[in-house]
């Protein structure tokens, strides 16, 4: 390994390349910033090529494998369809690699110097760069760490082809014959739904009561699953896997007493994350962490250290590409000079499963716990006219609202356009829309979006395509 004799210069140096990193990356350029992109892999990061595309490619395909049964009630014929993993694989590389080479030309037209190897922190201003053959020494006025997070697996439990994690299951060379989800976060969910949906059987098992969402949208997906003839374990917890040439046995306890074994050809343990920092050097610079090793970050995306920043599923919080871009950007306009500022509060989370799932706000239950006075209206896709030509009619609507000043706290769908619309949501909330906000415009018809028109006016009864509730007989006795 070669020393570098002296320290380069740089106003910012960003350790990560993922959507957090590239992101603030390019828009710091666009401020004029002179920035240095350190990435030890592939730029993209998780996201592109062990997360966000490979994953939305498989819920993709499989919607597509399992809607192909309806184009025959529309008089389309359609030759008995297979699915080939081996061109699967080969579809979502070839998106991964198009996409990949988008990034790297976006850093070279912005002239970011992109460097790959390993970084750490000497100092508050200075970094030091291992690319295998030679040591760099940076030093910098401001820093960003956007180096993501790992997936974790239970004691005792080391991968193999048959044992995978989030991150590992692209590795797969065939569609499993039967496979064991373990967890209950979107990654699980669409793992479940998909691979169900391209032929293996699967079982999915959670560690609470659900899955986080609405309680109306839970009940929904719970018959939606069960429709699939995808198994559902709840409260259920991991207590041990044996592997066999090939089976892997599941142990599970239930009210610590209850044990159940099942046994799939695979198993995908999606339970948790930790943070990418272990060899950073955040010791040497002092940065505050929580308990589970996250970092800390205030409004700006700024460390307990001022001048050093970070981003994305290294930080606390929720772990989507979305929170990353967003902090990412913020972090580079803040140090910039510019008073940008980030709020979680409101950021729409989106399950690709068949149908998909999006949420923006507060649910039926976060709202009470919080002390509003809440009304709701609700409205099934299934009375949906343009769901009903698309032939999906799963799912619905909810809206969730103040009874006291009519705000929209919190908009649900399950269903056919849900991750498009609620974009619309996170408007509205933004806004601080009132009921009349939503009801009040004219909506395209037929269309999707009509759904949550119906599930506004189902609040007060005026809900057109609901019929109307039973009025109790009144006892002449």
């Amino acid at each position: 390994m070669v020393v570098g004799d002296f320290a380069t210069k740089r106003q910012l140096v960003i350790i990560g390349g993922g959507p957090g990193g590239y992101h603030a990356a390019i828009r710091a350029a666009q401020l004029g910033l002179e920035v240095t992109l350190i990435e030890k892999e592939k730029l993209g990061g998780v996201c592109l090529h062990k997360g966000c595309i490979p994953s939305k490619s498989l819920t993709q395909t499989a919607a597509n494998f399992s809607g192909l049964s309806y184009y025959k009630q529309m008089g389309i014929s359609v030759p008995e369809a297979t699915f080939e993993y081996e061109t699967f694989t080969n579809y979502y590389s070839s998106v991964v690699t198009g996409l990949q080479k988008g990034v790297e030309a976006l850093i070279k037209a912005n002239k970011i110097e992109h460097l790959t190897g390993t970084a750490s922190f000497m100092s508050g201003e200075r970094v030091g760069i291992d690319s295998g053959h030679h040591f760099e020494m940076y030093e910098f006025e401001h820093a960003l760490i956007a180096t993501g997070s790992s997936p974790l697996l239970p004691g005792g439990v080391k991968l193999s082809n048959r044992i995978m994690t989030p991150h590992t299951l692209w590795e797969l060379n065939g569609l499993p014959e039967s496979l064991v989800v373990y967890g209950e976060d979107y990654f699980a969910l669409e793992a479940a739904m998909a691979y169900k949906q391209l032929g293996s059987e699967v079982t999915l098992i959670t560690p609470g009561d659900g899955f986080g969402l609405d309680s109306g949208i839970e009940k929904e997906l719970l018959r939606v699953l069960k429709k699939n003839k995808v198994k559902v374990f709840r409260k259920h917890q991991w207590e041990s896997a044996e592997e066999t040439a090939d089976t892997v046995a599941v142990t599970l306890s239930k009210d610590a007493e209850e044990k159940v074994s099942i046994e799939a050809s695979h198993v995908l343990y999606a339970a948790g994350y930790s943070p990418n920092v272990d060899g950073l050097g955040l010791e040497v610079i002092n940065v505050e962490r929580d308990e589970n090793g996250f970092i800390v970050v205030n409004e700006h995306s700024q460390t307990s250290v001022s001048n050093i920043y970070a981003a994305g599923d290294c930080t606390i919080g929720m772990k989507l590409a979305s929170k990353a871009i967003k902090q990412g950007k913020t972090a580079a306009e803040h140090m910039s000079g510019l008073s940008s500022a980030f709020n979680l509060s409101l950021v729409p989370y989106v399950v690709h499963t068949n149908p998909p799932i999006a949420t923006v706000g507060l649910t039926e239950e976060q709202a009470k716990n919080e002390g509003y006075e809440v009304k709701t209206g609700q409205f099934s896709m299934s009375g949906n006219g343009f769901a009903s030509i698309l032939g999906q009619k799963e799912g619905l609507a909810k809206m969730i609202i103040d009874a006291k000043t009519d705000v929209i706290l919190g908009i649900h769908m399950m269903g056919a356009g849900a991750v498009e619309m609620i974009q619309s949501g996170t408007y509205a909330l933004e806004m601080v829309a009132r009921e009349e906000d939503l009801a009040y415009p004219v909506y395209a018809h037929p269309a999707l979006n009509e759904a949550w028109l119906e599930a506004v006016e189902s609040v007060s009864g005026k809900a057109i395509h609901v019929p109307p509730a039973r009025k109790k007989e009144k006892s002449t006795v």
